[in-house]
């Protein structure tokens, strides 16, 4: 069971997040996360890469990224990574990805969370593809750079999916790897 008849778009947060005390934070946009969550994004045919940082300097490093790959050098050396970082959408925070999806699709989005933490609002995979089964909304994944997701992200998201959990106790994987394997779960054949 996979989500093949439905819109899949993800976002990548910066801020708010938090630090590993539980502060809330701004990250860094680092340009492993665009290139390796832009690939595994076009690999799966997800329509929109969102990346949301409130900070204008972050946002113009992106498009500076972004457009090497897509009017530079980077375009004529390597157009299929041109490809895959074309899914780059900037934007300042979740909620203006919301608007951006709700503006092109006429609805809102199923906004899903993602965390290493257990979560009041668990969504399992499979109740994740039984609702976008049943109903036409886009579904946002949501992604939390730093130490996760801030507080107030998670509950304006509509489920959060369980954590991904491998076979110690250790639970920190890069947001490159989570991605990767959550879109398998979901998109993968």
């Amino acid at each position: 069971m996979a989500l093949t008849d439905c819109i899949v778009d993800i976002a990548l947060i910066h801020h708010p997040v938090v630090n590993k005390n539980g502060e809330i934070i701004g990250s860094a946009v680092t340009n492993l996360d665009l290139h390796d969550i832009a690939r595994a994004a076009r690999t799966y045919e997800v329509r929109n890469y969102f990346v949301a940082t409130p900070f204008k300097d972050q946002r113009a490093l992106i498009g500076e990224i972004t457009g090497h790959w897509h009017q530079g050098h980077g375009a004529e050396y390597n157009p299929v990574r041109g490809q895959a970082l074309q899914l780059i959408k900037p934007v300042e925070s979740l909620q203006q990805a919301v608007e951006r999806i709700t503006e092109k699709d006429g609805a809102l989005p199923l906004v899903i969370a993602t965390s290493a933490q257990q979560q009041e609002k668990t969504i399992s995979y499979r109740e994740l593809l039984k609702q976008a089964e049943t109903n036409s909304r886009t579904v946002l994944i949501v992604f939390g750079t730093a130490h996760g997701l801030a507080q107030e992200i998670l509950d304006e998201c509509d489920g959060i999916l369980p954590p991904i959990r491998g076979n110690g106790d250790y639970n920190h994987l890069s947001v490159r790897s989570a991605v990767s394997i959550i879109l398998d779960r979901l998109l993968g054949n």
